[in-house]
């Protein structure tokens, strides 16, 4: 199949954007760059119809993710921590947040990134999901509850500030994002 000329723009332009957002979606990077070129190729099948193609590629990754749940789900339970450069003042906060993270449900955990990392409005999340802003409020209050019932999180980690004091320090992958 040829792409469509401004679908391999916009895909050059803004994999490494894609790529980060997928990776903090899964927790690992072979997971996320399956999920971007999925998400891709998806959006190539209707690109003539697509008026904005960041937010229908990005709504094609999370609706990806939370379908993919179970297998993904395994995979980051049992593997390791993405390795990601953490705060020189604190080293074990990445590390605590992202197992924390990786202990969620994929929806919670998606709702949670799409909040504190993607700095999207409970509606956008609403939108972006296919679901009410009530289903967001309930999801990310249970998330948040478990995020505070961690044991990684409890013990004093900068973390049990909340998720958006961890995630905010994730590094951009090519450091102009």
């Amino acid at each position: 199949m040829a792409l469509d000329p401004a679908l391999e723009s916009f895909a050059r332009a803004r994999f490494a954007a894609l790529l980060r957002f997928g990776l903090l979606l899964t927790g690992n990077g072979h997971d996320a760059e399956d999920l971007v070129q999925t998400a891709l190729m998806r959006t190539a099948l209707r690109w003539r119809s697509v008026r904005e193609p960041e937010p229908y590629v990005r709504r094609a990754m999370v609706r990806l993710h939370v379908n993919w749940r179970t297998r993904i789900r395994a995979r980051m339970a049992d593997g390791p921590v993405p390795d990601l450069a953490a705060p020189a003042d604190d080293p074990d906060t990445r590390m605590v947040m992202w197992q924390a993270l990786a202990s969620l449900p994929p929806r919670q955990r998606t709702v949670l990134v799409l909040r504190y990392y993607e700095d999207m409005s409970e509606a956008e999340i609403a939108d972006t999901l296919g679901v009410s802003r009530g289903t967001v409020k309930s999801t990310a209050a249970r998330a948040l509850a478990r995020l505070r019932e961690h044991t990684g999180l409890r013990d004093g980690t900068r973390a049990a500030a909340g998720p958006a004091a961890a995630m905010s320090e994730v590094p951009a992958l090519d450091g102009d994002l």
